[in-house]
């Protein structure tokens, strides 16, 4: 968390039960009031609060899940004012949680203590930026036309508002699956093709000039000073008490008085510089002037927050910096906020895992040159009885993408059939429970679906390189750079499905690999 630079110093109302009973229940006998140790309340809630208000159950525990991994922090506020698991905000420049209390009834008290009242706000908010864009029945049963409306949830606009949706509808195509106090929350993965609109041309494309690998996103100019007067010695790492977007979008409002240099996604990895190397952000108080800031998504009580591509991204940036300003590679000068002379926070906190980050840092380790468990030189057909490290991949595939495997152990049982019918029938294939070369190409393949060409890297080239490897039964190396070898693959699959054929991935090549074709 960045802090200011010196000197800145009846719980349901009648007419929401009516409208919850009339989408809820048919017109048979009450069922008797469920007791109140009653299991999955969270699942009660998510369902319950889609129905009163015609939002799809996924998208609204995407939207969740992308704010606050589904945990409320007991009514706690994160950095911009949000509360809840809805992560329902009250700051200058968004009002969401007022509006909640508005559209639903409850008291803003009720909306940040209460899990099942916040989602139901959530609910109704997001349905009002539904009907606001003039969504009817028919386009609010198609979760892709909801694009716009999760963009407008952000209380951002333009690009922050684009990678705030962009992010959603990345967990509704991954799928999810998440336990919170117990409870497992899934949703499950599925093809999407957002209706993006006027957002379509609002994908952030510039790129930083002091760490290229990063986007830019300036921060408000009253958030941070134009120079330095100390030279820079030190890399303080922070966590944002908010979500990736969130904190872009509260970085760019002038009222907040914080910046930080670099805001890291849990995710993927992905970097947004904000500030300038060579200015002065507002991010750790008598340190701002002598050092660089990189705020890391997530809560300091959540560990859930810290992925490996959060680490690993961040520990290059941050050697990065030390190689270009000469910053010695050590915990003295690489320090957590807490640690910086006069600051009273706690972040990154206990559970950021400073041994393996340094590791990083220093190189030791950082290719990540073991298996992923995932990768093959061919992909078998794996059926009830099968087991091995096939089947335990396939198991870890389905549990991640929000269907139900059983126990990820390598064994092939009922639980791991049913999960894998399921899945079948998402897609269209047939649903005879046994995993063939199209199931695998559909399993390895769902995800994200960006435009791929010679030059591209990263994670989805390897989802791509395995799903032509399980297509078309011969080994391609699984290394997410796309060079010539995968160029010929690809154009193999191209020529072999009747698709255009020109070596690039783009839509129709997605579209064809994820339906198992």
């Amino acid at each position: 968390m960045p802090r200011s630079p010196a000197g800145h110093t009846a719980r349901r109302p009648a007419a929401l039960a009516a409208l919850t009973v009339s989408a809820l229940v048919a017109t048979v006998s009450p069922a008797p009031a469920a007791p109140a140790t009653a299991p999955d309340p969270m699942n009660r809630a998510f369902t319950r609060a889609a129905a009163a208000y015609g939002v799809p159950r996924d998208l609204l525990a995407a939207v969740g899940y992308g704010e606050t991994h589904l945990d409320g922090h007991s009514g706690r506020p994160s950095q911009a004012g949000g509360y809840g698991v809805m992560h329902l905000v009250s700051n200058p420049v968004n009002h969401s949680l007022e509006k909640a209390a508005q559209l639903t009834g409850e008291t803003p008290a009720e909306l940040r203590q209460d899990t099942e009242a916040n989602i139901l706000g959530g609910a109704a908010v997001l349905r009002s930026h539904a009907d606001a864009l003039g969504l009817d029945g028919d386009e609010r049963a198609d979760i892709n036309a909801w694009y716009p409306a999760v963009a407008r949830y952000s209380g951002a606009q333009g690009p922050v508002a684009a990678l705030y949706a962009d992010t959603v509808y990345t967990f509704l195509a991954q799928g999810l699956r998440t336990t919170v106090a117990g409870e497992r929350i899934t949703v499950t993965s599925r093809p999407v093709a957002p209706e993006k609109g006027a957002l379509a041309s609002a994908d952030v494309t510039a790129q930083s000039t002091d760490y290229p690998p990063a986007l830019w996103v300036p921060a408000a100019s009253a958030n941070y000073a134009t120079g330095r007067t100390a030279t820079v010695d030190k890399v303080v790492v922070h966590v944002t008490q908010g979500s990736y977007a969130g904190t872009i979008s509260w970085f760019q409002n002038a009222a907040s008085q914080v910046s930080s240099h670099y805001v890291v996604r849990s995710s993927d990895g992905q970097i947004t510089q904000m500030v300038r190397d060579k200015d002065t952000a507002y991010h750790a108080k008598s340190a701002n002037s002598s050092s660089l800031g990189i705020e890391h998504e997530g809560f300091v009580d959540d560990p859930s927050w810290f992925t490996d591509p959060m680490y690993r991204s961040s520990a290059a940036l941050t050697a990065h910096l030390c190689d270009h300003y000469g910053i010695p590679k050590d915990r003295s000068h690489i320090i957590g906020h807490s640690e910086a002379p006069g600051n009273d926070h706690t972040d990154p906190g206990a559970n950021w895992n400073w041994t393996y980050y340094m590791q990083l840092v220093d190189g030791a380790g950082g290719s990540g040159s073991g298996s992923d468990e995932l990768s093959f030189g061919a992909y078998d057909t794996q059926k009830t009885g099968s087991a091995g490290d096939q089947v335990r991949a396939l198991q870890r595939l389905l549990d991640g993408q929000g269907y139900e495997p059983g126990a990820v152990d390598g064994l092939f049982g009922p639980a791991t059939k049913s999960a894998v019918q399921a899945f079948q029938t998402a897609r269209g294939l047939p649903a005879d429970g046994m995993v063939g070369a199209r199931t695998w190409t559909a399993l390895l393949s769902a995800g994200t679906t960006p435009a791929l060409a010679q030059g591209s890297s990263g994670d989805a080239v390897k989802r791509l390189q395995r799903a032509l490897t399980a297509a078309l039964g011969s080994t391609l190396v699984v290394d997410g750079s796309f060079g010539p070898a995968t160029g010929t693959a690809v154009r193999d699959y191209q020529r072999a499905r009747g698709l255009a054929v020109d070596g690039s991935v783009g839509a129709g090549t997605w579209t064809a690999l994820q339906s198992g074709r």
